[in-house]
């Protein structure tokens, strides 16, 4: 499985952006896919993941940080994942990457990730 993000640019604060992350190879384990940033001098932090539960309802999570200015979705034709950031603020700048696996992991330890998108926010 193949990951690559796109969208990350520099923007002024209460702007939006929508990041975009591609996967290819064997979509069984695309099952359950994730958000994550890290900042400079900071460790990396899980920003919304998106999956199916058992009973095949399609679940989104987010970090407090980002609940109501984040959407995460996922075009299942595509085998594409996004994050709608809106409002976005000064601290939401960071490198994002995004990840994925077959089983759903607790502990945020997903096996497959991309190689990041710079966004940048200005005051």
């Amino acid at each position: 499985v193949q990951l690559g993000e796109s969208g990350g640019v520099s923007v002024q604060a209460g702007g939006s952006l929508r990041l975009s992350c591609a996967a290819s190879g064997d979509t069984d384990s695309t099952k359950y896919m994730g958000w994550f940033r890290q900042a400079p001098g900071k460790q990396r932090e899980w920003v919304a993941s998106i999956y199916r539960n058992y009973l095949d309802k399609l679940t989104t999570e987010y970090t407090s940080s980002v609940k109501g200015r984040f959407t995460i979705s996922k075009d299942n034709a595509l085998n594409t994942m996004y994050l709608q950031m809106n409002s976005l603020k000064p601290e939401d700048t960071a490198v994002y990457y995004c990840a994925a696996d077959r089983y759903l992991r607790l502990d945020n330890n997903y096996r497959y990730w991309g190689q990041g998108t710079q966004v940048t926010v200005s005051s």
